[in-house]
């Protein structure tokens, strides 16, 4: 395969074999172009993947192959003997297949024990989705993907293909060095179950996961049809095509409304938060229209880019390839991908020290090999280098000791030693003792450090007070956005001003003692605050630089303003994920407004990244710049579509391979048939096995007969609910996949047999949350803990005592100045007497709630009929639990050490009106027969009418506190809520409520 180009990655001589067949491929190919020796283990024939030549060329460039028959014992025997080189190994087989041939994960870890296994599945090794067919629409439908895709009251719309394929990959990859790093630490090695389908939900846009900056123009709630996402990042016709603007911030918003002329409509100064702007889009998105339709593309990017407005043109994967940036920047190259076969492709997610780690050498013939004979001393659990680079190991010894006699706080051992290191145990984390300095911001910052974080890892989120992170902000302006909690659970956070040269002073101290610096700002941001890779490592040899931007630090667009919808926009996603069912030229059919891509994935890149320059590092004791840009991850994820496109290859015939309408109230079901052998198979489904003849008996004859088929199957489909649709087809052997919302992911058989989520708590959140709970499974790796994210500058005394060395005189100096930042004091609040709390409602009783009803109550024709499946006790309880919930926000509302981003009493009391709204709202757990109902039962509605009394109470005392006017405040949330107590009910509260002092 020629000669060894891998000098200078950080996952250089690290030998891996890929068992896998598909969509898991790609997860070796990164590992491959991270410097990993990467062979690839295929069949006589070779892959079933190879029948589409470019995907195959992509997922397995800079691999080796052999070929070996594991349908026969000379096979297996020659792969357990290649397994005793070999650090990890990946594979895809099914349960059912592995158990088969005797090569279970099982088998290959007792075979040898240091060896880690990481199955790639469509479902993973448990659960009653386990055997299923996986395909890119099936994970796409089941994930909730599907659900948030298309618009309101139509037909859901599909992905780009490509994008979920490569997500799993990076998913596993991560899974592997964890899992890794862990086999380091022990000496024992690791079976790593990973779920294709909850790398999705978890990985791709999770519905229980950090959310981007227009979250606060959506709904809190999870509606059940699709959202119109189109006034979100809205799309807009012009002369040569179609911009997308993202107008988030106040600046940005002012900007446009002055490009706009100041229209008088739009003059009032509560157009500056998003909310409103979302509500009024009707209204204003036409007057943007006018202004940019006779104007070109490039025209309008200027313009935005003079005014500071983020605009960027909707780009075709043609446009892509002719894009003179991605040719600058070395993202596109024109590269021979196989034999005779030379396409224009991404050539890879990163750079290392400022060399792209990406394409090397085209994907291997079969057989091509260049596997180890001769079996190296010790163990099979022993180095895991390859013969070659046997002397490396000397190196990867002296530069351990070189770390740790430097101080170094993340002693991983050396692969021949296979101990820990002093002071760890396996219950900390395979990543305990490691340190990251987090400046990242929204969600690729939230997601890159919270994947070290939950690994153990001391991860110190930084942040300006005066400029928080963008996951903080809040519908109403208090408590803790969701997004937040999620992305940075399991780290402490250090307030500081960057701004100040005592403030740049403290964070290059800290570097001195840090494993990583992650930021995601600005190209050339890290330099102009002194704290380049360049720069640190001149203090610290071993630290690791990780700088991500929209369009990276090379090429005309370095400079541009990036945000993840202009990515997509850019990068040809929003041009192939559009309606088929409007014209092109419609701004409406384009469908990926909703999604929050590629900002979750791209944290996981560069985490790959990251962490296989940690383990570079321990060979080498010197750490590596890496930087990524968001548009190289999408146009990675689209490298097949690419390459088709340069080499005028015809799409992939899949027919049918669809969104089929099922029995109910917008209920679908995808069904996608890879083959003329699904096809049969679903034919039998049909009761016309016949069809499986004939002209619709290859995919070339069904394409000609789409629409024909499509209909035979939709109408099937029509008469069934999309799970029937899904359990009869899977167990058939053909891919389907019921459309999941997010909600239905909680009660999904599957996610609940494998404990997917789990429930994260925070102080400052009206309740608890799902949250994803694992990577992956693991064998040993204990499952993250969920402590909850830090509120601004919660931890900056400990730090700063600890870390900085500083004392209280010096840190008071400091806070003084306000250079360090510290946490708000609590306001003391007033006890709610009598008030239910969360912990107490599962046992709070209404009076005459536990008595049976008489028999005359029992029949009046006033009480209406319980819900179906409940009772109508039950939804008294959940009831005084709502109220209790509720009243609890209220507390941590006021309570939050952040109050003072309220700026004054005033601004604090609206806000807890806003919430005392929302409660009574609320109350819509009773149905209008329902309260009539509880009407008839005195005892329960005085208790009803006297929780609400109590929160109103202590609402009036919490504005006496203040020295507010609370009436005077609530009165438009009561009005947008149409809340039935009128002014008079509040003052006849007031005068019955003491003043507090």
């Amino acid at each position: 395969m020629g000669p060894d180009t891998t000098t200078g990655l950080p996952l250089r001589g690290l030998r891996i074999l890929d068992l896998t067949e598909g969509a898991a491929q790609s997860c070796g190919r990164y590992l491959a172009d991270l410097g990993a020796q990467v062979i690839l283990v295929e069949p006589p024939g070779g892959s079933a993947g190879r029948a589409e030549p470019a995907a195959f060329a992509l997922r397995n460039a800079n691999k080796t192959s052999v070929v070996l028959d594991l349908d026969q014992a000379a096979g297996r025997a020659e792969l357990l003997r290649l397994a005793g080189f070999a650090a990890i190994a990946l594979e895809s087989a099914s349960p059912a297949t592995a158990a088969a041939r005797g090569l279970t994960p099982a088998v290959l870890r007792q075979a040898h024990p240091g060896l880690v296994v990481v199955s790639i599945t469509g479902f993973g090794q448990t659960g009653p989705y386990r055997d299923f067919a996986a395909t890119e629409p099936v994970l796409t439908a089941l994930a909730g993907v599907l659900s948030r895709s298309g618009r309101p009251g139509a037909a859901p719309v599909l992905p780009p293909a490509g994008l979920i394929e490569p997500t799993v990959g990076v998913h596993a990859a991560w899974a592997a060095l964890v899992a890794y790093v862990h086999r380091l630490r022990t000496g024992i090695g690791e079976h790593v179950d990973v779920s294709a389908l909850e790398a999705v939900v978890h990985g791709f846009d999770p519905g229980f996961g950090t959310q981007g900056s227009a979250a606060a123009g959506r709904p809190e709630s999870f509606p059940r049809g699709r959202p119109d996402a189109s006034d979100l990042y809205p799309v807009f016709g012009c002369a040569d095509g179609h911009v997308r603007i993202c107008v988030l911030a106040r600046r940005q918003w002012r900007a446009m409304f002055s490009w706009l002329g100041e229209p008088a409509e739009f003059a009032d100064p509560r157009y500056d938060a998003i909310p409103a702007r979302y509500e009024a889009a009707a209204r204003l998105n036409p007057l943007i229209a006018a202004l940019f339709a006779d104007a070109t593309r490039a025209d309008l990017v200027a313009e935005g880019t003079r005014r500071g407005i983020p605009v960027a043109g909707v780009l075709t994967p043609a446009e892509v390839l002719a894009t003179g940036h991605f040719t600058a920047s070395g993202t596109l190259i024109d590269a021979e991908i196989a034999d005779g076969l030379t396409a224009r492709i991404p050539s890879g997610y990163v750079s290392v020290d400022g060399v792209r780690a990406g394409l090397r050498q085209r994907a291997p013939r079969p057989g091509e090999q260049d596997v180890p004979r001769t079996a190296p001393p010790g163990p099979a659990a022993a180095p895991p280098w390859s013969a070659t680079e046997q002397s490396g190991l000397a190196t990867e010894q002296s530069g351990l000791a070189t770390e740790q006699a430097a101080g170094r706080h993340w002693p991983v051992p050396s692969a021949a030693s296979g101990q820990p290191p002093d002071g760890w145990s396996p219950g900390d984390g395979p990543l305990a003792g490691l340190r990251v300095l987090d400046l990242g911001v929204i969600v690729f910052g939230a997601e890159l450090g919270r994947l070290f974080a939950d690994q153990g890892a001391d991860v110190i989120k930084i942040e300006n007070s005066a400029f928080p992170d963008g996951l903080r902000q809040t519908r109403k302006g208090g408590g803790m956005n969701a997004s937040f909690a999620w992305g940075h659970r399991n780290k402490r956070g250090l307030g500081l001003d960057l701004r100040t040269d005592e403030g740049r002073r403290l964070v290059g101290e800290l570097a001195r003692q840090a494993d990583v610096v992650a930021a995601n700002f600005k190209p050339g941001t890290l330099a102009s605050l002194g704290l380049s890779h360049a720069e640190l490592s001149e203090v610290n040899q071993g630290i690791v630089v990780c700088e991500s931007s929209a369009f990276g630090s090379r090429g005309p667009w370095r400079e541009r303003l990036g945000y993840g919808p202009l990515v997509r926009a850019s990068c040809g996603v929003t041009a192939l994920w559009r309606d088929p069912e409007l014209p092109l030229g419609d701004p409406a059919a384009f469908c990926d407004g909703s999604t929050v891509y590629p900002d979750h994935i791209a944290g996981h890149v560069a985490a790959v990244a990251v962490l296989a320059a940690l383990i570079g590092r321990s060979r080498s004791a010197r750490g590596a710049a890496i930087e990524i840009a968001q548009a190289d991850v999408a146009l990675m994820h689209l490298g097949p579509a690419l390459a088709a496109e340069s080499l005028a290859l015809p799409p992939a015939a899949h027919v049918p391979a669809a969104v089929f309408s099922c029995a109910g109230d917008d209920e679908w079901c995808v069904i996608d048939v890879r083959d003329d052998a699904d096809w049969a198979r679903l034919a039998q489904v049909l009761g016309q096995p016949e069809l499986a003849g004939g002209d619709l008996a290859t995919a070339c004859g069904r394409l000609r007969r789409r629409t024909q088929v499509e209909d035979l199957v939709a109408r099937w489909t029509a008469a069934r609910p999309p799970a029937q649709v899904m359990s009869v087809l899977q167990a058939a052997g053909v891919p389907a996949g019921a459309m999941l919302r997010l909600p239905d992911e909680l009660t999904d058989p599957h996610l609940t047999a494998r404990e997917s989520f789990r429930t994260l708590a925070h102080p400052l959140l009206s309740r608890p949350v799902p949250a994803n709970a694992r990577i992956a499974h693991f064998s040993s790796v204990p499952d993250p803990p969920l402590r909850p994210a830090p509120m601004p500058g919660e931890h900056t005394r400990d730090i700063a005592r600890t870390l900085l060395g500083l004392t209280g005189a010096e840190i008071d100096r400091l806070v003084r100045a306000d250079v360090l930042q510290l946490p708000q004091e609590a306001v003391a609040l007033p006890a709610i007497p009598g008030a239910i709390t969360p912990e107490t409602a599962g046992e709070a009783r209404m009076p005459g709630l536990a008595a049976q009803p008489s028999a005359d109550r029992r029949n009046s024709a006033r009480r209406a009929p319980a819900a179906p499946g409940r009772s109508r006790r039950s939804r008294r309880v959940r009831a005084m639990r709502d109220i209790g919930e509720l009243t609890e926000r209220l507390r941590h509302f006021a309570a939050a050490r952040d109050w003072e981003q309220f700026h004054t009493p005033k601004n604090l009391a609206m806000a807890l009106a806003g919430e005392a709204g929302e409660l009574l709202a609320e109350f819509q757990w009773l149905t209008p027969e329902e309260a009539a109902g509880i009407m008839t039962d005195p005892q329960a509605a005085r208790q009803v009418r006297s929780e609400i009394a109590d929160v109103f109470l202590y609402l009036i005392r919490l504005a006496d506190v203040l020295g507010v006017d609370l009436l005077d405040c609530a009165a438009g949330k009561l009005a947008e809520n149409e809340h039935r107590y009128d002014a008079a009910t509040y003052r006849g509260s007031r005068r019955k409520a003491p003043r507090l002092s």
